[in-house]
């Protein structure tokens, strides 16, 4: 299977990223680990977490993502055939957020700790923290890579101006630079990533990992009204997406998976890997059967009038 780098780093991934946002929250422990075998096991190696995942399910506080994969690794012993992605910065607690020295250099600890692992491959500022000095975090990323405990650095969720002036303060300073872009980016979410931050990955070649790549869920075509919203824990995301283009959307979508005999989350996914400057989307799965449906999309080579296609009917 090909592998893509993530930015200059050296790490080359699978360019289908599984998304740990699901683990120990719309699927149990059990079926999580059940999940990650059968992720590793045909073949893929990219998980993405983060510390706060998912503290927004009734009962959580955090970490549970992280807790899950750290005891699977340890079941499992797979650790060298993932490469894991988590993130810092989103509120964990009162004093428990942000991106300054003290509470990083905190975070990661318990990041390692909760994920049974002595490094994390590719550790990403979940959001921007406009009250620490950039040039504290990033000489602070800097110490951890020294250290061992991170093999690279992402952003997520950045704006693309902070995004250049992070990468100008690390050339500036000698620092270690965000080798990664997590937005979110879809057939239906472009233009905030196309007008802003696409030029400048481009540019300094960042490796771009998008999140939402099905839309919550609205690109599998299965909600179609307000009536279909009750099918998710996540349909009350979707209701912004029923309107005349998304319709378009999805109207492309299926014509396409009727052509290529596929499903219309597969073709969504599959335009975005074919986009120049992606390393890799991101898509989560609660069951082992949504999943091999869903990563389906690397079999998939869409030619470039599907490409033209769907990037026409989703034009903003």
């Amino acid at each position: 299977m090909e592998k893509r780098e993530l930015g200059a780093s050296g790490i080359k991934v699978t360019p289908f990223c599984f998304g740990g946002n699901v683990l120990g929250w719309t699927a149990d422990e059990h079926t999580s680990f059940d999940l990650l075998d059968a992720f590793v096991d045909s073949g893929f190696d990219f998980v993405d977490t983060a510390d706060v995942y998912s503290a927004w399910a009734p009962g959580n506080k955090g970490g549970e993502s992280e807790t899950i994969i750290g005891k699977w690794v340890k079941k499992s012993g797979k650790r060298d055939k993932i490469i894991i992605a988590t993130k810092v910065g989103k509120p964990m607690g009162p004093d428990k957020k942000g991106l300054s020295k003290a509470y990083i250099t905190r975070a990661v600890e318990e990041s390692l700790k909760r994920l049974q692992t002595d490094y994390i491959d590719l550790y990403q500022s979940h959001e921007d923290d406009k009250n620490t000095p950039l040039t504290e975090t990033m000489e602070t990323f800097t110490d951890l890579i020294k250290q061992g405990k991170v093999r690279t650095i992402g952003a997520s969720n950045f704006d693309a101006d902070r995004l250049k002036e992070s990468l100008e303060v690390s050339k500036k300073n000698g620092f270690t630079t965000y080798q990664t872009l997590q937005p979110a980016y879809n057939l239906y979410d472009r233009a905030d990533y196309e007008k802003e931050l696409e030029p400048v990955c481009l540019e300094n070649n960042i490796g771009v990992i998008t999140y939402y790549a099905l839309a919550s869920g609205f690109l599998t075509g299965k909600y179609r009204s307000e009536n279909d919203l009750s099918k998710s824990k996540r349909g009350s995301g979707i209701k912004g997406y029923l309107n005349e283009r998304g319709f378009k959307i999805l109207d492309a979508l299926e014509r396409i998976a009727k052509e290529y005999k596929t499903a219309p989350a597969s073709v969504a996914i599959a335009w975005i890997i074919a986009k120049p400057g992606i390393t890799a989307p991101i898509a989560s799965a609660t069951s082992v059967k949504q999943l091999h449906e869903t990563t389906k999309a690397l079999d998939l080579n869409l030619s470039k009038d599907a490409i033209d296609l769907l990037t026409k009917a989703s034009n903003y």
